[in-house]
């Protein structure tokens, strides 16, 4: 059944450096195994910002950006049957692997050497309309409005994975950057019975206040020690001085979880920082599994998302804003 027109708007990034630019192109017909989603919704990433910027330096340009979609699909693929038309579905950051290399074989297909990635490798959902393998599209929960699912496609399953490579036994939980990762992850948390503990850029006391009218027992600088220690901490800004800011705060054995796909250059700390089996470790892309097991927790803890909605048409105030700091919550663009 085909009900996209056959153009559409997108607003595509020609060249690192340089704003993203609207377009009319021609809607993408789905191949074998593939699904064409109407997107409704579409989170703006701090991701899409290091490819805007440069800092990420091998995507398919010219490039739709965005991997955070959520939208309904119109049309199915030759040997695509896993959806069919009108069912609502997200569609994440990983877009492909292989199923072949030595991490998929372990289970690891977030680290699959020949992976493909949604708004980086493959176009994503700055348009009207994107095409996805539909093996990695996932189906949101009917409560969600289009515009809060899209933020747990990436900001959600980047913080969900980190939550849970900090391990079981954390009751005090460290959130360095309380933007679209960190509120909905401390909800996460928060339902869990854990204590959230939450750092934001010097003097940004209107994202401390955010973060306490979630229900952080505790929001500062992250240049300052909590009052207590903790027993893990979670860094979603792109900031390595945070790395031993982060260590510092935690208790000996604590794990601090860097969940950025970039980051600036950690400065060099003593060894005392890392001593007493401290562990400082990455998050790398997701799996199929994070992100059934995120959208099923989200549900039953009744996560929501704090959204500021742009027109597609507003996506470089979105970044520019998102760039400043200015969003409370998550950026999303909606068609």
């Amino acid at each position: 059944m085909r009900n996209a027109p056959k153009l559409m708007r997108a607003m595509m990034l020609e060249t690192a450096g340089r704003p993203v630019e609207p377009r009319c192109l021609h809607t993408p017909r789905p191949g074998p195994g593939q699904a064409l989603i109407r997107v409704h919704a579409c989170g703006v990433c701090r991701t899409d910002l290091h490819i805007c910027d440069g800092e990420l330096t091998h995507p398919r340009l010219p490039l739709i950006l965005g991997h955070e979609i959520a939208g309904t699909i119109v049309e199915v693929g030759e040997d695509a049957s896993a959806f069919q038309v009108g069912d609502r579905v997200g569609a994440p950051w990983l877009g492909w692997t292989c199923g072949e290399c030595r991490y998929c074989r372990r289970g690891q297909e977030n680290l699959c050497e020949h992976a493909r990635f949604t708004g980086y490798t493959l176009d994503g959902g700055y348009a009207e309309y994107a095409v996805a393998d539909q093996r990695y599209c996932f189906r949101l929960p009917d409560h969600y409005e289009f515009a809060e699912a899209a933020p747990l496609l990436c900001a959600g399953l980047i913080g969900y994975r980190s939550y849970r490579l900090a391990g079981e036994e954390v009751e005090r939980l460290g959130i360095y950057g309380f933007g679209a990762a960190g509120h909905i992850v401390a909800q996460v948390a928060m339902h869990q019975g854990r204590q959230v503990y939450a750092f934001t850029r010097p003097g940004d006391l209107e994202t401390q206040a955010f973060a306490r009218r979630l229900g952080a027992v505790w929001a500062g600088d992250s240049t300052v020690r909590p009052p207590v220690q903790l027993d893990a901490a979670l860094i979603f800004a792109p900031v390595g001085s945070l790395v031993p800011a982060a260590l510092a705060a935690i208790r000996p054995a604590g794990v601090v979880v860097c969940g950025g796909i970039h980051m600036s250059d950690i400065p060099a700390f003593p060894y005392s920082l890392l001593w007493e089996e401290r562990i400082v470790r990455s998050v790398a892309n997701l799996t199929r599994q994070d992100g059934e097991e995120l959208l099923a927790i989200a549900a039953a803890a009744g996560v929501r998302p704090t959204v500021e909605r742009f027109r597609l048409e507003q996506a470089n105030e979105a970044l520019a804003r998102l760039r400043r700091g200015e969003i409370s919550g998550a950026a999303v663009l909606t068609t």
